[in-house]
């Protein structure tokens, strides 16, 4: 079930809070990614902090995107 992601809130270490469609809350964490390409371009500087949603997912300036179900699948729900 693919399930667009509504909002973003990016945390310094590289972790995202998510909101998707269905209204659930969930925490992404970017440590298994970061240092892959093309995510690897958002360590430099504070351009991890760039993040914002477009089209469904989150993206980066510089067209970094990551799937919406990757997002959902390896994240966690947040509590409340």
């Amino acid at each position: 079930m693919l399930l667009d992601v509504t909002h973003v809130t990016v945390k310094p270490d590289f972790t995202l809070f998510l909101e998707f469609e269905n209204g659930e809350r969930r925490r992404f964490h970017m440590a298994a990614y970061i240092d892959q390409k093309p995510w690897v371009r958002l360590k430099s500087g504070n351009a991890f902090q760039g993040a914002f949603v477009e089209n469904g997912t989150v993206v980066w300036p510089g067209n970094i995107d990551i799937d919406p179900e990757t997002l959902y699948e390896y994240s966690v729900p947040l509590a409340g």
